[in-house]
């Protein structure tokens, strides 16, 4: 008879998480996963596959919590007009806080282009934010906070792409300054 598993597989997750966020996933090897989720290679094998199983239940992990975050956070904001302006400001502060990088933005450029399952999960996750933010566009068109003639896609895939670069810049110059000040302008361009 087989050992019991005894680690929880939420928490392994996060820390494997973590360990691909901070090397990549080229850069993390098995024994740096491993000795983050505390677990042997048969415990981790048995349970969560290979490496590469285990890293699109990473990516799987990270988006799902994006988009629960992304969703009650909107749902602070009295209307779309406010909540798209903190959706701005929000990512601005998650730039600034994470030394990492975004780790969607980081497995996009990484891992996606060669592989088709993460380059799946991706671009799914991109999908929601684009009809996440363009809900909140046409529903501020909605009820007067934005012009009419908004093009509500347009507008998303211009905040998406702006703040994917706020990424890199962060990562180079270290300047939450500049990185404020960006969000600031963006949400003045958006919500004029």
């Amino acid at each position: 008879m087989g050992r019991t598993v005894t680690f929880d597989q939420n928490e392994a997750i996060e820390k494997a998480l973590d360990v691909f966020w901070k090397k990549g996933y080229n850069g993390a090897s098995l024994r740096d996963l491993t000795d983050a989720m505390k677990i042997n290679s048969s415990s981790f094998y048995n349970t969560l596959g290979d490496k590469h199983q285990l890293f699109v239940q990473c990516v799987k992990h990270y988006t799902h919590k994006r988009r629960v975050l992304l969703e009650q956070r909107a749902g602070t904001y009295d209307s779309p007009r406010a909540a798209l302006e903190g959706f701005i400001h929000d990512v601005a502060a998650v730039v600034i806080k994470d030394a990492h990088g975004c780790f969607a933005i980081k497995t996009a450029f990484e891992v996606s282009p060669d592989d088709k399952r993460i380059q799946a999960l991706l671009k799914e996750d991109n999908n929601f934010t684009r009809t996440f933010l363009s809900t909140l566009i046409r529903s501020a068109v909605d009820q007067g906070e934005m012009a009419d003639e908004t093009d509500a896609e347009l507008l998303a895939d211009y905040i998406i792409s702006t703040y994917t670069g706020w990424y890199e810049l962060h990562l180079l110059h270290q300047d939450p300054v500049k990185i404020n000040k960006l969000a600031a302008f963006t949400a003045r361009q958006v919500l004029h």
